[in-house]
């Protein structure tokens, strides 16, 4: 079973024909402008997503490769509270369930600035962040987290093993989607691991994105869309086994799995994985019918969105958009939304301000412009963290101003 080519599944190698969702062409997500780019064509790559007729793995093919994408990033982990609470919450779940103390190595593959390792840190436990993102990288450092500029695979596990770096705990947040060559990642997991070592994955989750309308998950960075069959497939096929899954609430709807050697018998499997993966069968995620349908539904949320757009401008109601996150990208593009209909957006990263998005050219300011401009409607773009930003940007009611939530339908809230 090997990905042999671009136009295969990269699990299974079935030729890849059953579309799931085609968005058009679209820049990459994360590809912020300048100012004197803005004028320029930009390079546009397809955004068509295929379902596996044989493995169900849901996929974009590699339009464009990761050392492209991923080599400089504008996603800072940082600049979320809630998503540091996360992070500091799944430490100490970690530390209390399987007691990892300061003879454990924990890892974590696309360790981003350091936001989850630095509380295993704080914990006195020994730690080693691996990231592809050279801008990034400096940033960790500079906190002190221990970052190695490299792309996780089976090269790099083997270099590792060869100095007696082996691990108790891998994890690998919302990493395992950006990944196109998974056989490689997933044999590199397996040589890392200690016998008994434990790792931890985090995926958005199909079944929550068919579900919830989330097609602005989609981009070029996500190269795959995982239910939980589909993972446990892959693990198995590594002689690795998911002993354990929570659903979380991160990025609209997560699995967090848990993962051991297969001959591992110190962690029992839990009934769990059984009872979601039926819950994924009974939705339909094993026909190819449930699929096809996705395209239908979004196209609801984008006649819903640009028909508030509409009515905003004939009422001469300003609306701006809060957040410049990928997700963002995917929506306003696939809408056809420019900076005459929505001026400007704000977001927290210096990295993001005074440069454009991709695509619909807005541009992105400082949160303060909000108080300046006191617009009628704010679009939360990372819907995920709508309630974060609602309190944060709870000030925009004193004007009457109200939030406007795209997915899974238009929402507004006074």
């Amino acid at each position: 079973m090997q990905h042999t080519a671009k136009d295969n599944c990269r699990f299974c190698g079935f030729t890849l024909k059953k579309i799931f969702i085609d968005l058009g062409k679209t820049p990459l997500a994360n590809s912020y402008l300048k100012y004197n780019q803005i004028k320029k064509p930009e390079k546009k790559i397809p955004l068509k997503v295929f379902v596996c007729k044989n493995c169900f793995l849901v996929q974009l093919k590699e339009y464009e490769s990761p050392k492209k994408i991923f080599s400089e990033y504008a996603y800072l982990s940082s600049y979320s509270t809630s998503w540091l609470k996360h992070a500091e919450d799944y430490v100490s779940m970690m530390i209390k369930r399987f007691h990892f103390n300061k003879k454990n190595l924990v890892m974590e593959i696309a360790s981003n600035d350091g936001y989850l390792l630095q509380y295993f840190q704080q914990n006195k436990i020994p730690i080693l962040g691996i990231e592809p993102a050279k801008n990034v990288v400096k940033i960790a450092r500079r906190k002190g987290i221990p970052t190695m500029n490299e792309f996780f695979g089976v090269k790099l596990a083997k270099s590792l093993v060869n100095k007696k770096q082996t691990v108790d705990l891998l994890i690998g947040n919302n990493v395992l989607a950006h990944v196109p060559d998974i056989n490689n990642f997933v044999e590199g997991i397996k040589l890392i691991l200690k016998p008994n070592g434990i790792a931890t994955i985090e995926v958005p989750h199909l079944l929550k994105l068919i579900e919830q309308n989330e097609f602005d998950t989609i981009y070029h960075e996500h190269f795959s869309y995982f239910s939980l069959n589909v993972l446990k497939q892959i693990f198995a096929y590594h002689k690795l086994s998911i002993f354990d899954v929570e659903e979380i609430l991160t990025h609209g709807g997560s699995l967090r799995i848990f993962i051991k050697h297969k001959n591992n018998k110190k962690f029992l499997i839990n009934r769990k994985i059984y009872s979601l993966i039926n819950r994924e069968r009974k939705y339909g995620l094993h026909k190819l019918s449930t699929y096809t349908k996705f395209e239908q539904n979004i196209r609801k949320v984008k006649n819903e969105l640009n028909k508030f757009l509409k009515k905003s401008k004939i009422s001469s109601k300003i609306v701006v958009g809060y957040g410049a996150p990928a997700k963002g990208n995917t929506l306003l593009n696939y809408c056809g939304i420019k900076s005459k209909q929505i001026p400007y957006t704000v977001d927290m990263s210096p990295y993001k301000q005074n440069l454009f998005l991709p695509g619909s050219h807005i541009p992105i300011k400082t949160p303060s412009e909000i108080m300046k401009t006191k617009p009628d409607y704010l679009l939360i773009l990372p819907w995920n963290l709508k309630n974060e930003i609602m309190e944060q940007m709870n000030f925009i009611r004193k004007w009457g101003g109200q939030f406007v939530i795209p997915i899974p339908n238009l929402q507004i809230i006074k």
